[in-house]
């Protein structure tokens, strides 16, 4: 009776999660993007400056909501606890690869479904890398891989990382001289819903995502390694919602051209969600599942998301991100090197955690 409340639980979160997304899109947020943790990860990064794309500038509100709506329904559902200490410049590097594999690909696992939901064949193959890279994570945990356990910490550092988005929330509602905004016809930072809008949305995401432990990453895993069906009915009852969404709306656009912010480069979409889909086997969980769980005040999540904020920055300031034109030379290259490095990653963890057993 337990597993069937939570599957129909987790269902219509998902459900409500894919309506939300589809919701932002029709009220401004840019053609199958009404939730996208990497682009708006990377927006934000440009609003503050830290890169200097024009096209991609803008705090988004969305990422503000999830983060504190996880922290305050795990305050009031007595689940936020304060730890971190586990690896933690690992992390930092495992998340700023994975976003550079978000934006070969133009979006995380979370807008990969999205794109799916709009008819976007070109995600399909983003789809197949992420499952791969998944697999191939999984079976260095089976051998023993760990980034080792974390620690008590006190509770103010649970509060640091919501406080910087309260922080950025004020900003955007103030917005000083100081911060980028791209301009309404200038690229994708330009189109966005209503402010509040957006953080209502964030605040139901983070809410939800919070509540039934919501990852992408985690409903692969856990179907693979433990035969658990629970997180994947999440997955695609988000991908059902959008998709009826999308033809109620006359917004389901079937093909591989012209799709909005994608390429058709099937390798390299391929190749950049196996650099996401495998980084975030070894972090434990999708950008998504970071937020809310930097919410819920692990440390340790809150520095993987700066290392994505990182990634993204560095991607627009030295040319790695892909556009509609498809993928650069060099976001080709830190592709492969990115699988490289977790690769070293993932085979010296698991050494030490069969030395550790």
């Amino acid at each position: 009776m337990e597993a069937k409340k939570e599957r129909i639980t987790i269902l219509i979160a998902g459900l409500v999660i894919g309506a939300a997304a589809v919701l932002l899109a029709l009220s401004g947020n840019p053609a199958n993007m009404g939730f996208c943790i990497a682009c708006f990860i990377r927006d934000t990064a440009g609003g503050l400056g830290l890169h200097r794309a024009e096209a991609v500038q803008y705090i988004r509100p969305e990422i503000i909501g999830i983060v504190l709506g996880a922290m305050l329904l795990s305050v009031i559902r007595k689940e936020f606890s304060v730890k971190g200490g586990s690896s933690v410049m690992t992390r930092f590097l495992l998340g700023f690869f994975v976003m550079i594999g978000c934006l070969m690909f133009l979006g995380c696992p979370f807008r990969m479904i999205i794109r799916l939901g709009g008819g976007d064949g070109n995600a399909l193959a983003g789809l197949g890398g992420f499952a791969c890279g998944i697999l191939v994570g999984i079976a260095f945990l089976s051998q023993g891989y760990t980034l080792k356990r974390t620690y008590r910490q006190p509770v103010i550092e649970g509060f640091v990382f919501p406080g910087i988005q309260a922080a950025f929330l004020v900003l955007l509602i103030t917005a000083p001289a100081f911060l980028f905004f791209t301009a309404a016809d200038g690229g994708p930072g330009g189109k966005h819903a209503p402010y509040w809008m957006s953080l209502c949305a964030g605040l139901l995401v983070g809410c939800l995502a919070q509540w039934t432990r919501l990852c992408m990453v985690g409903g692969i895993r856990d179907l693979v390694l433990f035969r658990d069906p629970i997180l994947i009915i999440g997955f695609g009852a988000v991908l059902a919602a959008v998709f009826a969404g999308n033809l109620f709306t006359g917004s389901f656009h079937p093909g591989f051209a012209g799709q909005a912010i994608s390429h058709t480069d099937g390798l390299w979409n391929f190749l950049g969600m196996l650099l996401v889909g495998y980084g975030c086997t070894l972090l434990g969980g999708c950008p998504l599942r970071q937020l809310v769980l930097a919410g819920e005040g692990n440390t340790d999540s809150a520095v993987t998301v700066l290392g994505l904020l990182t990634g993204a920055a560095f991607c627009h300031n030295f040319g790695l991100a892909s556009s509609a034109n498809g993928p650069t030379e060099n976001g080709k290259i830190a592709v492969i090197i990115g699988l490289a490095v977790i690769t070293i990653i993932a085979v010296v963890n698991t050494i030490q955690g069969k030395k550790n057993k």
